[in-house]
């Protein structure tokens, strides 16, 4: 898996290198191809491709230029790694924007020692930790997914709802774990629930018995696990299952993989109760779900709709500014993500252009939901439950406050 994944992204990056001759606009894309994250990567790049896909075959970028994607890997955990790929993407490749990053810790890495002083926008459309929201980006770090702000509060309401009054926690010790967990604790508790444990974990080790046991003497069955799917969180499931120590297990979005499944089995996890940002019923979503599916991935893949929506939005707002200037792209990417203007869909492009030309207000309504950024560029969005049944998460519809 690991060898297709970074095949798949140098040849992208071949391809961007042999169109480098043609009159071009370059929106980035910074990846978790690597480490915890690698087998959920793959549709959410190929999301933001199928916009750029979708641009070029529409007459293409200011003045009919071709839009290419460029992409780095920042292995999600490695914030060294975060940085010089943001480093490489904002001074070699000189992106207009990037669309990424997607593990939190990746994001504010390449924010900081990257985007934010070379004045190029990010919309990551996985970054789901508080600690974005806190950024002092000077507008330009926004992201098409809600905060665990509040997929911590669904998670919690989700599990009282269904009768867990009493579990214990673990996290990754990141901004995604810590920030999602003091979320869910707070609402699990002030809903009335009990915390019996909560306990932060390191990512990569091959043993986390002893924390298992910390978390078992508390004497409840239901484990909540709030970590990666290909990283901590699967070796976590793992022994905890051969120890027999849990009979529930619950999780968030970056447990929601089919990897995960396959490498802790089907028996381990029969059951496990998980949330993810979803997409809401709009005409952009089936319209974005049957393009997926003629570009061979799954449409309902974790994020892959965010990415699709980040990568159209930064398209737009760089025709909307009228150059591949970073200067007033912020702007731009509100006005055309925003009422009021002429609404545009998924796979629109060729309407979008007409109506900018004319000088017309667009408001574009996404894949994965209407983008109406705040002051800290955040979305409200939507989180979805989703059960293991078979060999796989199957969603089960939104779930509201």
């Amino acid at each position: 898996m690991k060898k297709r994944i970074l095949a798949m992204a140098v040849a992208a990056s071949s391809l961007a290198f042999v169109g480098a001759a043609q009159a071009q606009v370059k929106v980035g894309f910074l990846g978790g191809f690597t480490g915890p994250i690698e087998s959920l990567t793959p549709p959410i790049y190929e999301g933001a491709q199928l916009a750029v896909k979708q641009i070029n075959e529409q007459g293409g970028i200011l003045d009919g230029q071709t839009l290419e994607m460029p992409n780095a890997d920042t292995t999600c955990s490695d914030a060294s790694a975060a940085s010089n790929a943001a480093d490489r993407m904002v001074n070699t490749e000189q992106v207009t924007a990037i669309v990424g990053a997607l593990c939190t810790g990746a994001t504010l890495a390449a924010a900081n020692n990257a985007a934010i002083p070379g004045g190029v926008v990010m919309v990551s459309p996985a970054s789901t930790a508080p600690a974005v929201s806190e950024l002092d980006d000077n507008d330009l770090v926004f992201r098409t997914v809600p905060s665990d702000a509040y997929q911590g509060q669904i998670l919690a309401k989700l599990m009282l709802e269904k009768g867990f009054d009493t579990v214990a926690v673990t996290y990754v010790n990141n901004d995604y774990g810590r920030g999602l967990a003091d979320a869910f604790t707070e609402a699990f508790e002030s809903g009335g629930g009990t915390v019996a444990e909560n306990l932060a974990h390191e990512d990569g080790r091959a043993d986390y018995r002893s924390e298992l046991g910390s978390l078992s003497a508390s004497g409840t069955d239901t484990l909540v696990v709030l970590a990666y799917a290909d990283g901590s969180g699967q070796t976590i499931l793992r022994q905890a299952y051969e120890s027999g120590m849990f009979n529930q297990y619950a999780g968030a979005d970056g447990m929601v993989g089919s990897s995960l499944v396959e490498a802790v089995g089907e028996d381990a996890l029969q059951g496990m109760i998980a949330t993810r940002p979803g997409s809401p019923e709009l005409p952009g979503t089936e319209t974005f779900n049957q393009a997926a599916e003629e570009a061979g991935f799954d449409p309902s893949s974790v994020f892959a709709a965010q990415a699709y929506d980040a990568a159209f939005l930064l398209a737009l707002a760089i025709e909307q500014n009228g150059s591949a200037e970073r200067e007033g792209l912020s702007e731009a990417l509100r006005a055309v993500a925003s009422e009021p203007g002429e609404v545009v869909l998924p796979g629109e492009w060729e309407k979008a252009l007409e109506l900018i030309a004319a000088g017309e207000e667009i408001n574009y309504e996404g894949a994965s939901g209407r983008h109406e950024f705040d002051d800290n560029g955040d979305v409200p969005g939507i989180v979805v439950e989703m059960t293991v049944e078979g060999s796989e998460f199957v969603g089960k519809g939104q779930v509201d406050l």
